[in-house]
This record gives structure tokens, C-alpha cells and sequence, in this order.
């Protein structure tokens, strides 16, 4: 059963009557048929146009490739630097001008994981994805199935992967916007480290030219590199099939954003509509502070426990994202799942706190526990049983 408190009050500087009763959401335009971006900060969806649309990802299917060898390491069961050979099958099929994007690996090469992570990131080689792919499950058809199993975990429930580099394949493979958004949301969340080691390089070097030897690099084509403070990542794609795509992020001030473009029409029209998109969610909207971290907001119920409730507490300084210049009056309520079932842990995700604004699409952030609660004794548990049979 989902709890609801709606009687949450915000500080009286927050809620001010002299603001205006209703924010207007900034205006923002692009010849993108498909637009998203979202403030990870605050749950804040900025933008969405046709999110939810099925689409070939191209090269930006990569990031499950790269999201699936993160989870892989971060486990224990893939180390950075164990080292795969390139297969002369492989070398065949992905090498050339007709096999696109390359690291231009060398037939019986054996290069690590973090060369070939780099080689996927930096120069969106689809070499390099065949290669790691064959490595880790010894096909590429059963590595497929490891990244479409992390995108079942994930909730990508209109994404399907059919190949790990985004190849044509007759549609097989698709995402929509909003899965793109919420799988980079995932590999920053949840793999920060690895996604700062790999995500933001601006050139790599690997393979050398034919005949005279020298050293090939190749610049990463993240648009957002060098041109929009704290952008770190993530991934292009093109096909003729799918355009032009981008999927970024960047961080300033405290927020982090995360944006998806598809279907553009060319190299340069990518490249200035993404900076031109990021740079519209870092000015046009801005952070404003709810809840200080440690806060009690409220309390949820808990069954079973040594204690009937358990104090609901901000993590961090919670804040939602609202045009720059408003104040906008807001107003709260507490969602969980409950009553809660002990034991609870101490700073274990609980519940959330949906804050809503008019004209303003509601934002969702995090409430943890604010003690341990441990499972309730025999007596305890008999009471509870009781209480419950008779409501």
C-alpha cells in the first residue's frame, strides 16, 4: 500500500505569498524530433519531446555495452587490466571503411579492458565492442543477452539491444529517449569512479597507419567537451537510419543534467544543438533548496519492528529545480510503500518526497531511515499481529 502524507509544510521563506501562484516551465525549441533532459539533482524532467518514442540508438547503444563491463567490475568478476586477443573473425568483420567507427585494432592483438573501455568511449570503436563482448562471454550474442538483462533491472521497458555496438540490425535493437537518459543516469550513479576514468577523455591513441608506422589518435565527438563547463560524458551515435544522436551530461553548481537529442540531421547541426540544449538547462533553470540534509521531514509506519515508525530524513541538502529568477510556492508530500518491514537500516532508502509547484511537473527526491530498526520480539510480533487482523 502507498502511504501518503499531504500536510507537508515548507519554511514560510520558501512559501512566500508575495511570489507568483504559478511558475512558467522556460520556453525551449529545436529541430530535434527527439528532445529530453532531465535534472538528476532534483528528479526534475526539463524537457521531453516524443521520450518515449522507439528508435534505432546507433553508437549510443554503447553505453549498455560499457554499463554492463562497469557492473562486471564493480562485482569482482572483470578486471581493468585482463587482457582479450583480437579474433581474425572479428578483425574481418569490423575493420575498413564499411565497418564503420574503429580503434583500429590488429589481428592477434590482446588489449585490456580499460584500452578497449577507452577505445568504445573515446573513439565509439565497434571493433572494440565486438572484441570486449567475445572476451567477456565468448560470443557476442551472449554478451547481448547480459546487456539486456541489465536493462530489464534498469526499467528500460522500451529498449531491446541486439548487437553490443548499435549496428544496423533490422531493428532488433531500440531505445527511446527516456531510456537512454535513465541508463546514463545509472552508470553516473552507481559506477562514479569508472565513469570519470573513461567518459570524459578527449583523445586516445591507439593503432598505427599503414605503411609509415605512426601512431593514430582520434578525438572524442562529444560535442559537449571543452565547450560547456562540467560536461564529462556521454556518448554520440550516427546511422543513416537513426541520424544524428547524442546522449550528455554535465554538472555545475551542484546539479547534474542529462540530455538526449536523436534524429538530427548532421554532424554540425548535433554539435551546436547539444551545447545549445545543455547550456538552456543550466540557465534557464535553477536549484532552490527544500530540505537540509539530516532533516526530519516526517515519520512512515513499520510493521514488525521494535518501533511502530521511523523518523523519514534527507540525506543530503534536497533541492528542486525551478525556472531561474521565480520562487514559485510549493508544497509536499511523503510516498512509501507501507507500513515498512523491519529490520530497516539506518540510512537505507525508505521513502520519497514528491514536491509539486503549479505549472511545475512534480520532482522526486530522496528520504532515508533515520535509525535502525530492528524486527520486533515474539510478543511484539503477536501484538502487531493482532493490531492488524482487527485494522
Amino acid at each position: 500500500m502507498t502511504k501518503l502524507l499531504t500536510a507537508l509544510a515548507f519554511p514560510a521563506a520558501i512559501v512566500a505569498v508575495a511570489y507568483p501562484a504559478m511558475a512558467a516551465a522556460p520556453r525551449f525549441d529545436t529541430p530535434a524530433p527527439v528532445a529530453f533532459m532531465e535534472d538528476l539533482s532534483s528528479g526534475a524532467v526539463l524537457f521531453a519531446r516524443d521520450a518515449d518514442r522507439r528508435m534505432p540508438p546507433a553508437s549510443m547503444a554503447k553505453m549498455m555495452t560499457v554499463y554492463t563491463a562497469f557492473q562486471m567490475i564493480k562485482a569482482g568478476d572483470l578486471k581493468l587490466d585482463t587482457e582479450f586477443e583480437v579474433r581474425p573473425e572479428t578483425w574481418q568483420r569490423w575493420h575498413g571503411p564499411a565497418a564503420g567507427s574503429t580503434m583500429f585494432l590488429s589481428v592477434g592483438e590482446r588489449v585490456s579492458v580499460a584500452n578497449l573501455l577507452y577505445g568504445i568511449v573515446t573513439l565509439s570503436g565497434n571493433d572494440a565492442c565486438v572484441v570486449l563482448a567475445e572476451g567477456i562471454s565468448g560470443t557476442e550474442p551472449a554478451f547481448v543477452e547480459r546487456m539486456n538483462d541489465n536493462a530489464r533491472k534498469l526499467g528500460l521497458t522500451n529498449s531491446h539491444f541486439g548487437t553490443s555496438n548499435g549496428w544496423p540490425d533490422g531493428g532488433v535493437t531500440y531505445v527511446t529517449a527516456r531510456d537512454l537518459a535513465k541508463l546514463a543516469a545509472a552508470t553516473i550513479q552507481q559506477h562514479p569512479k569508472l565513469y570519470k576514468q573513461f567518459y570524459s577523455r578527449r583523445d586516445f591513441t591507439w593503432g598505427k597507419t599503414l605503411g609509415g608506422g605512426q601512431a593514430i589518435t582520434q578525438a572524442n565527438r562529444d560535442p559537449l567537451l571543452g565547450r560547456v563547463a562540467g560536461a564529462d560524458g556521454l556518448k554520440t551515435g550516427h546511422t543513416e537510419e537513426a541520424g544524428y544522436g547524442f546522449t550528455g551530461s554535465a554538472e555545475q553548481n551542484g546539479r547534474r543534467l542529462v540530455m538526449v537529442l536523436a534524429g538530427l540531421t548532421s554532424f554540425n547541426q548535433r554539435a551546436s544543438e547539444s551545447v545549445r540544449f545543455m547550456e538552456w538547462g543550466v540557465r534557464a533553470w535553477q536549484a532552490r533548496p527544500v530540505v537540509k540534509a539530516g532533516s526530519t521531514v516526517g515519520k512512515a509506519e513499520v510493521q514488525m519492528g521494535g518501533a511502530s515508525s521511523v523518523d523519514l530524513v534527507a540525506p543530503k541538502d534536497l533541492s528542486v529545480t525551478v525556472p531561474s529568477g521565480d520562487r514559485p510556492p510549493l508544497s509536499g508530500k511523503i510516498v512509501y510503500q507501507g507500513p515498512l518491514k523491519a529490520p530497516i537500516a539506518k540510512g537505507a532508502h525508505v521513502a520519497d518526497l514528491v514536491v509539486s509547484s503549479p505549472g511545475l511537473p512534480d520532482q522526486t527526491v530522496p528520504l532515508v531511515a533515520g535509525a535502525d530498526v530492528g524486527e520486533a520480539g515474539f510478543f511484539g510480533r503477536a501484538w502487531s499481529g493482532l493490531t492488524g487482523l482487527f485494522g
